[in-house]
This record gives C-alpha cells, sequence and structure tokens, in this order.
C-alpha cells in the first residue's frame, strides 16, 4: 500500500500525521485490495522510484491515523 502526496521518507510521512493532514492509504491497481481499518503495511516512495522506506500503520476509513513503527 501506498499513501497519498508520495511522502519521499517515513520522517515526513510522521510529520504530515502530527501536522494534522489527513492522510489516505491506498492500494494500487485493485487486484489485492487494500485494507480500509486496522494495521496496515506502507512504501514508498511510489513505484517507478525504488521504495526506501516501509511504515506500519494504523487506517481508519483509510486514514492513516498514526505511524507505529
Amino acid at each position: 500500500m501506498y499513501a497519498e502526496g508520495n511522502p519521499k521518507t517515513k520522517k515526513q510521512l510522521k510529520q504530515w500525521i502530527a501536522d494534522g493532514r489527513e492522510v489516505y492509504a491506498y492500494q494500487p491497481g485493485g487486484m489485492f485490495p487494500g485494507k480500509t481499518d486496522g494495521v496496515a503495511t506502507i512504501e514508498g516512495p511510489h513505484y517507478p522510484e525504488p521504495h526506501r522506506w516501509y511504515a506500519s500503520v494504523i487506517l481508519k476509513d483509510s486514514r492513516i491515523i498514526k505511524v507505529t513503527r
């Protein structure tokens, strides 16, 4: 799964959440449906760039409410 806005680092994703920005998670392609609630893994940056970071997040209605790792 990816985070909307394409954060370049996990630190940037954490800062966006801390700033109160609404960041949604999504699963591209639709072949494997993404979660909308609970714990999920986010990777970034988006394809076609190589993934450099992964984060465990808590989702509520597809919105990232907390980065746990």
